[in-house]
């Protein structure tokens, strides 16, 4: 398990507008590695280099929200989850949200967990 900076932002309800910001990426040379949108516009990232992502973001007038989020590499199959998630139970923190994927040729997935503080959840949790 990993502590990173995740990077929240509202999107307009647009066409392109999820579009535009992945071509900023793509253009800064910042790989997305994980990310969600809901149906409020609230996009969340997570990058391989969020402090170049948020500048250039914030640079195309995006106010962008940084947060420290657990991002789990699990095996690939049923209940594989279930222990990390127990974990972070056991040790008293609710997780907000969360999201992730693994490709089914793929023997690894990753699982991005907002809690309410990431580095202390991280550290009572022992992972």
């Amino acid at each position: 398990m990993a502590i990173q900076t995740e990077l929240g932002l509202r999107l307009p309800n647009s066409p392109g507008a999820l579009a535009t910001v992945c071509r900023t990426l793509a253009d800064e040379r910042v790989n997305v590695l994980a990310m969600t949108v809901d149906l409020s516009g609230l996009l969340r990232l997570v990058v391989d280099n969020p402090v170049r992502a948020a500048g250039a973001l914030r640079d195309r007038h995006h106010r962008v929200d940084e947060r420290d989020v657990l991002v789990v590499q699990i095996a690939h199959g049923p209940g594989c989850l279930g222990p990390v998630l127990k974990l972070i139970a056991d040790a008293g923190f609710n997780i907000e949200y969360a999201y992730g994927a693994g490709a089914a040729i793929h023997p690894v997935a990753a699982v991005v967990l907002g809690v309410d503080d990431a580095r202390r959840a991280a550290a009572v949790a022992g992972v």
